[in-house]
C-alpha cells in the first residue's frame, strides 16, 4: 500500500503520522504532500527521522500542476483544508482554495489509478441541527445557509463531496467520507481558534482559564490517536461513495470542558467565564452521531476525553 497525503503537515496528518509510527509499517509508503518539506522535517523530527517509509513531494493542493503526474500510489488521502482562522481571513478564497483544491486530487487519484480517496470533510456540512437534537447522523438533512458569509467553508466541504461522487461517475475512482468533528491531542495548537486547545494553554501559563463565550454551548472531543484509527479504518474498510460521522458523541459544555482542564491541570486560578446566557437564543450544539462507525466499522472510542486532556498537558508542558 502507498498512500498520497495531503494536510499531512496539519493536526491531521500528524495525527496519521504518529499512528503509522506506532504500528509496525510493513509494507506501507506514504507520499506526504508539503509546500516546504524540509522546514516539517526539521520542526518535526520525532515524526520523520528514522522514517524509511516516509517520502515528501513539494507541491501545494491548489495548484494542480505542483501535484504528482503519475506515481503507484494505491491510496489517497486528502486531509489539507484552509479553514477560517480570524477575521483576516478572505472567505472567498477559502472557500475557492478547498473546493480547487479537492478537485485536483480527486484528478490525482483518478489520473494515478488509485484505489480509492479518503475526502476528509467536516461536521460543519450538516447545518445548524436543531436545539433539541442531541447528536446528528449522516442522514441529518439540515444544511448551511448559502447566503451567509460564515457558512463558507461549510459549503466548501459540501462542494468537495459532491467533486468526490461526481469524479466517481466519470473515472470509477472509489471514494469514502468522513465527516470530522472536533479533536483533542497533543498536535492540536494552542494559540488557534479551538477551544480546548487554548485552555491548556491558560492552564500552563498558570491560568486563569478564559471562557470568551457564554460557557453553553456543547461539543464533543476524539483524541487524534483515536482520529488516526478511525480514518484508517474507514479508508480501508468502507463501502464505496459512503460518509462516516467521525468524532465523539459524548457532549460537554464549553464550561464544563474548562473546568476539567482546571481541575487536571491543578490550575488554582480556575476559570472565567465571560459572556452570559441569552435565554432568548438556542445553544449552540456540535456533537456527532457514531452509531454507523460502530455499527458497521467496529469503531468506538477508546480514550477517554480526561486521558487525553492529560496527554495533552504532558506534551505541551
Amino acid at each position: 500500500m502507498h498512500i498520497f497525503l495531503t494536510g499531512g503537515t496539519g493536526f491531521f496528518g500528524k495525527s496519521l503520522l504518529r499512528y503509522w509510527r506506532s504500528l509496525d509499517a510493513g509494507d506501507l509508503s506514504v507520499t506526504v504532500l508539503s509546500r516546504d518539506p524540509a522546514r516539517f522535517r526539521e520542526q518535526n523530527p520525532s515524526l520523520v527521522d528514522g522514517a524509511a517509509w516516509l517520502t515528501f513531494h513539494r507541491g501545494d493542493v491548489t495548484l494542480a500542476e505542483t501535484l504528482p503526474m503519475s506515481g503507484d500510489f494505491t491510496h489517497v488521502i486528502h486531509a489539507a483544508t484552509a479553514v477560517y482562522d480570524g477575521p483576516n481571513r478572505d472567505l472567498l478564497e477559502m472557500h475557492t482554495d478547498n473546493v480547487a483544491g479537492t478537485r485536483n486530487v480527486a484528478d490525482l487519484a483518478a489520473r494515478v489509478g488509485a484505489r480509492r480517496l479518503l475526502f476528509t470533510s467536516s461536521g460543519a456540512v450538516y447545518g445548524r441541527s436543531d436545539a433539541d437534537t442531541y447528536a446528528v447522523t449522516e442522514d441529518y438533512r439540515g444544511a448551511p445557509d448559502p447566503l451567509d458569509p460564515s457558512s463558507a467553508y461549510a459549503l466548501s466541504k459540501i462542494a468537495g463531496e459532491q467533486i468526490c461522487a461526481l469524479s466517481a461517475v466519470r473515472s470509477g475512482l472509489e471514494f469514502v467520507v468522513a465527516r470530522c468533528f472536533a479533536f483533542s491531542g497533543q498536535d492540536l495548537p494552542l494559540d488557534g481558534n479551538f477551544a480546548i486547545g487554548n485552555f491548556v494553554r491558560d492552564a500552563l501559563a498558570g491560568g486563569p482559564i478564559v471562557v470568551n463565550g457564554d460557557g453553553t454551548a456543547v461539543r464533543s472531543y476524539l483524541d487524534q490517536r483515536d482520529l488516526a484509527h478511525w480514518l484508517m479504518a474507514i479508508l480501508l474498510q468502507a463501502p464505496p461513495g459512503r460518509a462516516y460521522n467521525v468524532g465523539s458523541d459524548r457532549g460537554i459544555t464549553i464550561a464544563e470542558l474548562a473546568s476539567t482542564v482546571a481541575r487536571i491541570s491543578g490550575c488554582a486560578a480556575g476559570v472565567t467565564i465571560m459572556g452570559e446566557p441569552d435565554p432568548a437564543k438556542s445553544r449552540s450544539r456540535y456533537v456527532p452521531a457514531i452509531e454507523r462507525a460502530r455499527r458497521e466499522l467496529g469503531l468506538d472510542i477508546t480514550i477517554e476525553l480526561e486521558d487525553s486532556i492529560r496527554h495533552m498537558l504532558k506534551n505541551a508542558a
